[in-house]
């Protein structure tokens, strides 16, 4: 399924997170992946501190090639793990080497490396997410509880086409690891989107439809040989995926990168960025 993982890679703990639930995906099923890393550097540092942008490459090359040598021995990755030092903004060398490779999907931590002056969510991830040619993972976990398997798949669904996408990816990863995948709906809040207050009657229509969504859920992994549970949430869709992820222990949270289709897509952006930087788990975003 992920055969050819591209990881963003900077030394933190972060990123060796993405690292390890890369390295043990791969022992189990097989695949290669590449450790990329991006030495930054604009002009102004160079006019003032000209000799920086060789140490910073020579520093990056040291740290991917020591970490490429210790995870192919504990992992018996030989030949399967490379790694890639570039010179360039860091999103469009992670999704520059993707493309080049045709990678299958793109491992990332949530945050960069400490002192930063910005946040690695918004000043890469968003960006690699948007224009990645592929999946993209996000971990978010401690290196210990990294183990590249997923028993407890939470699949944000809205019926959109986008969605469909994502519960095809789940029911593959259920495929391989005995998933249990559990669709969750969130019926939005649509008086603070389109500014209407909501009625007795347009919240009955509005579960009906939620219903009828979650069924459409069922009968699509079924068609797959995959039989899965089925949950409806009213509120703040970050908030209740990450809630309901939570509660089920959820090891593995699956969204496409829009969705409600017609809905204003800032909306649906912060969504996927208030998932990401709030869930205690990995998550998938199908591409």
């Amino acid at each position: 399924m992920y055969n050819n993982i591209v990881i963003g890679f900077d030394d933190s703990e972060f990123s060796k997170a993405a690292l390890l639930e890369s390295a043990h995906w791969i022992k189990r099923h097989g695949g290669k992946a590449v450790l990329v890393h991006s030495v930054f550097f604009d002009e102004e540092e160079f006019v003032i501190v000209p000799n920086q942008r060789e140490r910073r490459f020579e520093l990056g090359k040291t740290m991917c090639y020591r970490t490429q040598e210790t995870f192919s021995s504990d992992f018996g990755l030989d030949g399967d793990l490379e790694a890639v030092v570039c010179e360039g903004e860091p999103h469009e060398v992670i999704v520059n080497v993707a493309s080049e490779r045709n990678a299958d999907l793109i491992a990332m931590g949530t945050h960069g490396r400490k002192g930063l002056k910005k946040l690695f969510m918004g000043s890469v991830t968003s960006r690699v997410i948007a224009s990645s040619p592929c999946d993209v993972m996000l971990v978010k976990r401690p290196c210990e509880q990294c183990l590249g398997e997923y028993q407890s798949i939470l699949l944000s669904f809205d019926g959109s086409e986008l969605s469909k996408k994502a519960l095809q990816r789940a029911c593959e990863l259920s495929k391989i690891d005995g998933s249990e995948i559990t669709a969750l709906y969130v019926i939005p809040h649509y008086e603070e989107m389109i500014e209407f207050f909501a009625t007795s009657g347009i919240k009955e229509s509005l579960l009906h439809d939620a219903q009828r969504i979650v069924q459409n859920a069922k009968e699509i992994a079924s068609s797959q040989g995959v039989a899965i549970k089925t949950e409806v949430a009213e509120g703040h869709a970050a908030e209740k995926i990450v809630e309901t992820a939570d509660r089920l222990k959820s090891d593995l949270i699956i969204r496409g990168p829009h969705g409600w289709s017609g809905v204003n897509k800032a909306i649906i952006g912060s969504i996927i960025e208030n998932v990401i930087v709030n869930a205690s788990c990995p998550v998938l975003v199908v591409k």
